[in-house]
């Protein structure tokens, strides 16, 4: 069986979404770069695999996806097991839970930290662009406000939708783990639980496979 491909580059948050679950289920896959600087991912071709020209896309023989949550989800449903199951899909408690909070890092977490690892990695080191502090300042009152419910819920339960791993601590890595090497990462420990659920999540091998393709470089 021809492994699926995954096209654009790992150091992406979106493409390392979708890779982690790949290695977490232990999947064949093939990373198809895409190079932005010569537009391809507006290249008629990289349009029908994603026709809003962004990334990643995905293909599994005739099959073409994208959005990534999407991706990982589907990834997560063909190459599930006994022994892994990421979405909890044979439990409906279990999954509503997973759902919860896949929904709470898409639009509560990641608005709060996306905006401090523009302003602190992507901008200065891939656009030659000053931080913009402001927006790290308020980005920062709104991550901890968010730190501050996630404490509680890590508080009383290992990870996020309980006491079991799922999609929704995998969809935190990318973000996080750019956050970590952002001047701000100290924030984590004032909330002890966050941080060892953090630990946790990067003590795992899949997360750890990943991580050493992302670590940020100048252009």
């Amino acid at each position: 069986m021809a492994p699926v491909k995954v096209f654009g580059p790992a150091m992406s948050t979106n493409v390392a979404r979708v890779l982690v679950c790949l290695e977490e289920v232990g999947a064949e896959y093939e990373v198809v770069d895409i190079d932005f600087k010569a537009m391809e991912h507006k290249s008629p071709e990289h349009l029908v695999r994603n026709p809003f020209g962004q990334i990643p896309a995905f293909q599994d023989g005739d099959l073409l996806l994208f959005e990534s949550r999407a991706i990982a989800r589907y990834v997560l449903r063909k190459y599930k097991t006994n022994g892994v199951d990421l979405l909890r899909e044979g439990d409906l408690k279990e999954a509503a839970m997973v759902d919860v909070w896949t929904e709470v890092d898409a639009h509560t977490y990641n608005p709060a930290i996306s905006p401090i690892v523009y302003e602190c990695l992507i901008n200065p080191l891939m656009r030659g662009l000053p931080t913009n502090q402001t927006v790290v300042d308020e980005s920062l009152e709104k991550l901890k406000k968010v730190l501050e419910v996630y404490e509680a819920r890590l508080s009383q339960h290992e990870y996020l939708a309980g006491d079991f791993v799922s999609f929704a601590d995998l969809n935190h890595f990318p973000y996080t783990f750019y956050f970590m090497a952002t001047p701000h990462a100290a924030l984590f420990d004032s909330y002890p639980h966050v941080k060892a659920w953090w630990e946790r999540l990067m003590a795992r091998p899949a997360v750890k496979k990943l991580a050493a393709q992302m670590v940020p470089k100048k252009p």
